[in-house]
């Protein structure tokens, strides 16, 4: 019974299923932190008060994210077919799962820039302006650097959702783990393969929680 147990298991296509999910959630990760921070940025500073304060901007920002952040991801992925087509040729594979992971990725992790935004102190930011310094620098050296911890635990939990994401994209063809656990568990009738699958996304999700955790208490200044 033990020498039988994870037979079925292709392990080689196992591997090639993990390293095309770390692929897909290491390039949209790094273009939804980007993404994220400046849709936040554009989201906090242009609400009433603060340094570039333009309601019409602000108004337009909250709408773009909230209409994307309010979309499910599935039906997302449908949404953008004709645009995915265009972009990558293909609506199979791992490229053609990025535009619909960073379009909706990216406007979730923006309203986590907002609010850490939104926690620093007032006075800090006064206290810089007293002291001549411009928006940009003010920017650089105070809004990003106090509200650093809060992003990096913030783009950890999107890290995480976005592997969620690329097993939902597997299963119309994507790749990666959810494909793999799909095609050849599911359909398959092999729940051996889906139970190792799922396994292996645990795994992943477990590591890029340590990592985000280690940054998050190094930045941490309290």
């Amino acid at each position: 019974m033990n020498d039988q147990f994870l037979a079925d298991v292709k392990w080689d296509r196992l591997w090639d299923a993990t390293l095309e999910t770390l692929y897909m959630t290491s390039i949209s990760v790094f273009a939804t932190f980007v993404l994220g921070l400046i849709l936040g940025l554009v989201l906090y500073l242009t609400a009433k008060g603060n340094l570039w304060e333009n309601y019409l901007v602000n108004v337009v920002a909250s709408f773009i994210v909230n209409i994307f952040r309010s979309i499910p991801f599935i039906i997302l992925i449908v949404l953008l077919i004709p645009f995915t087509r265009a972009l990558t040729g293909s609506m199979l594979g791992a490229n053609a799962a990025l535009p619909a992971l960073i379009i909706g990725a990216a406007p979730f992790y923006a309203r986590m820039v907002e609010i850490a935004l939104r926690e620093i102190d007032k006075g800090v930011i006064e206290a810089s302006q007293s002291m001549g310094a411009s928006n940009w620098t003010i920017i650089r050296k105070v809004l990003i650097p106090e509200s650093l911890p809060a992003l990096i635990s913030g783009i950890t939990v999107t890290a995480i959702a976005l592997v969620s994401y690329t097993a939902m994209a597997g299963v119309i063809g994507a790749g990666g783990l959810g494909h793999f656990a799909y095609l050849e568990g599911f359909q398959r009738n092999n729940s051996e393969i889906t139970l190792v699958a799922t396994i292996a996304i645990l795994l992943v999700v477990f590591v890029i929680q340590w990592i985000g955790d280690y940054f998050t208490n190094k930045t941490d200044k309290r």
